[in-house]
């Protein structure tokens, strides 16, 4: 036996050559075992390693069984793989050295060379190595020249992708989940890692995100490349096609079409993160950019730059966005074009430009709708822009509809403003917004700010719009500013709703998630000098007079439903009732409706006086809390009808605290004409 436990000098085949020439050399020679604990070639490590050789059984030949217990070459990926080889070693008239037997790997990224046939070829006088491998359908062909083994030819076919994942896990932690290649590159393996460059057709490959999602299905396609893992970062240069199949990239998950996608790119990949420093993507009928780019290793997008890009709809929306908005929860329905540059980083916007001679644009639950939309827009952190128009022919924001408007816009110093008042036509009235300012760039609380007059929106049309019930009047007032705080817009400014005979004054009105499918929106309502009989006879509640005055504090409604408020109503100088809207205000807070002599008596009035008349209200958790006038907080009952004169009228609240549904219903059966239920 012979122990190697030094660093060997040459190569370990060249080693294995040499000896075998020396046993054939030497008949009298019995099998001869060559152990080491551990053998460091140019890229190759292997320990606990034991070759036998012996005479073969055809002349001329010597049998070669060499283990390594564990194998490491980085530059490949394999790492403490088990290496088992064995065949027959010969050399020919021409003085070659030639191998053929069987190579098995343990451990090896998807199964590669489990069980494989190899065959080698050293031809010193032509400085080469050859070595061949076949598993299955496989194949594996590579050419060394013998003076700097570290670079070699490599010839694939129908070669597992998921055989490179060891490679291509030293510049990408993603995960291949399967496809196969042809591919015919070079390859020149250094201490610090490797440079890479050839062509490769892929089918069916499919492979998974760092953080483990899916990332990309059934793709298919051809490309040349060239990698340099050298350093920090890794370099990749890509350009060809794909078709077929999903592809994600990033935050950006596309469905490519069946013709090739055409990618041109130079990027670096560095610690699950990739940074691509050109990118041209043409795809003919829906999509063409160019720009840069960079993710981190979690997949978030950290820099857009889109020197220009071209975009037609529907089928760009389809193949590009639809994928993307969908795992977000989000969906659009586009139509139309859009070209333009946008330029992001650091999750803030550097400028961004758009054109577009049509485009229909609506979210997915048509909340937000912008139909013939056209013109210009440009912006830019710094600096100063031109003057561009945009116009469309149909805006709808939820219930609000705005019709045909063209409007002018101009980027300065980061700040993009209207410039000429907009007329807005809004439920057979008018806004007319004097100024609008948008900082995309700034702080949340500073990017928005509206000016705007509101005149003559026709509350019946805006109810009916909610799905409230109609009443005559109107809405006017003004907004001074529109500014983010604690989490929604707020709006500085009164509106007045001139309805009944008086005045409701809207103030510190703001709306979280205006856009969403649960808008909320808050406010507080002052009410003056109500005439309660034109709002009594609306309602259908039965008939009332006087004048009505109160609030409504911290009012909130979600998709225009009260959650919460504290209201206070009074009629504080008296008035007439009828029997039957005394009875409603009885039962919705919890009484019983007039009934016996009492009753009776009642009845022969058509209405009854009343010296005061009140209610306070507060709801909060589903629950209404209720009391009237003077209320005393250790009395169950309170008054909600003062009378005056005879008969007189009183009418008390025994509930203190409602549940909102229940309240509700009791007020619905109320307008319907009838005593509401209890």
């Amino acid at each position: 036996m012979i122990c190697l436990p030094y660093r060997l000098p040459r190569q370990l085949l060249l080693c294995l050559c040499a000896l075998s020439g020396l046993l054939l050399a030497t008949s009298a020679w019995a099998d001869t075992v060559v152990a080491a604990k551990r053998i460091v070639l140019s890229g190759v490590t292997l320990q606990d390693v034991q070759a036998q050789l012996a005479p073969g059984t055809d002349p001329d030949t010597v049998q070669i069984n060499l283990h390594a217990g564990k194998a490491d070459i980085p530059a490949f990926g394999l790492h403490h793989v088990a290496l088992t080889l064995s065949g027959h070693l010969l050399r020919d008239r021409q003085m070659r050295w030639m191998f053929d037997g069987a190579l098995q790997l343990a451990g090896a990224p998807g199964g590669a060379l489990s069980n494989a046939t190899i065959n080698m070829l050293v031809d010193s006088s032509a400085n080469t190595l050859e070595i061949n491998a076949d598993q299955g359908v496989t194949h594996i062909g590579t050419a060394f020249p013998l003076d700097q083994t570290s670079h070699v030819q490599i010839n694939l076919r129908n070669l597992p992708a998921g055989w490179l994942q060891g490679l291509l896990a030293t510049v990408w932690p993603g995960h291949i989940n399967g496809g196969k290649l042809d591919a015919d590159l070079a390859l020149d393996v250094r201490d610090q890692g490797y440079q890479s460059s050839g062509d490769f057709n892929v089918a069916d490959l499919a492979y998974s995100t760092p953080a483990g999602n899916p990332g990309g299905d059934a793709l298919a396609g051809h490309m040349r490349f060239a990698v340099d893992a050298n350093g920090h970062p890794a370099q990749l240069t890509l350009n060809g096609g794909l078709h077929g199949g999903m592809l994600q990239l990033g935050p950006v998950s596309a469905r490519l079409p069946t013709h090739d996608v055409v990618f041109d790119l130079t990027a670096g990949m560095d610690k699950g993160g990739l940074v691509i420093n050109q990118l041209h993507l043409d795809d003919a009928d829906s999509l063409q950019l160019s720009g840069a780019l960079a993710i981190d290793a979690k997949g978030n997008l950290q820099k857009l730059r889109l020197d220009h890009f071209q975009a037609r709809f529907p089928v760009a929306y389809d193949r590009y966005g639809q994928s993307w908005l969908s795992g977000a929860g989000h969906s659009l329905d586009l139509a139309g074009q859009l070209e333009g540059h946008v330029d992001y980083e650091g999750d803030s916007w550097r400028s961004f430009a758009f054109h577009t001679d049509w485009l229909d644009a609506a979210d997915g639950t048509g909340l937000v709708q912008a139909h013939g939309l056209r013109g210009d827009v440009d912006w830019a952190a710094q600096g100063d822009r031109a003057v561009t128009n945009v116009a469309w022919n149909q805006l709808a924001l939820r219930q609000f509809t705005l019709g045909a408007t063209q409007s002018h816009w101009r980027s300065r110093s980061g700040t993009l403003s209207l410039q000429s008042p907009l007329e807005l036509p809004l439920w057979k009235g008018q806004v007319h917004v004097t100024g609008l300012e948008w900082r995309p760039a700034a702080a949340k609380a500073e990017r928005v700010n509206l000016v705007a007059n509101v005149s003559n929106v026709d509350m019946a049309t805006l109810n009916q719009s909610q799905g409230w019930l109609p009443f005559a009047g109107t809405l006017g007032g003004s907004i001074s500013a529109l500014t983010w705080e604690d989490g929604r817009y707020a709006m500085r400014g009164e509106l007045t709703v001139k309805a009944f005979g008086g005045s409701a004054v809207i103030n510190h009105l703001s709306v979280q998630q205006p856009f969403g499918a649960s808008p909320v929106l808050e406010g507080d309502i002052a009410l003056h000098q109500l005439d309660l009989a034109p709002l009594a006879d609306t309602f259908n509640f039965g008939s009332m007079s006087g004048r009505l005055d109160g609030s409504i504090d911290g009012l909130q409604l979600v998709n225009s439903t009260p959650v919460a408020f504290k209201a206070s109503l009074q009629a504080e100088n008296g008035g007439r009732i009828s029997l039957h809207a005394a009875n409603n205000l009885s039962v919705l807070t919890g009484g019983a409706p007039a009934s016996g002599l009492q009753g009776a008596v009642m009845k022969l009035f058509k209405t009854l006086g009343y010296k005061r008349m009140g209610i306070d209200a507060s709801l909060q958790d589903g629950i209404c809390t209720l009391s009237g006038l003077g209320s005393n907080a250790n009395q169950s009952e309170y008054t909600i009808v003062e009378g005056s004169g005879l008969p007189y009228l009183h009418v008390v609240g025994e509930q203190s605290r409602v549940e909102w549904p229940v309240l509700m219903h009791r007020l619905k059966t109320a307008t319907q004409g009838t005593v509401a239920d209890r």
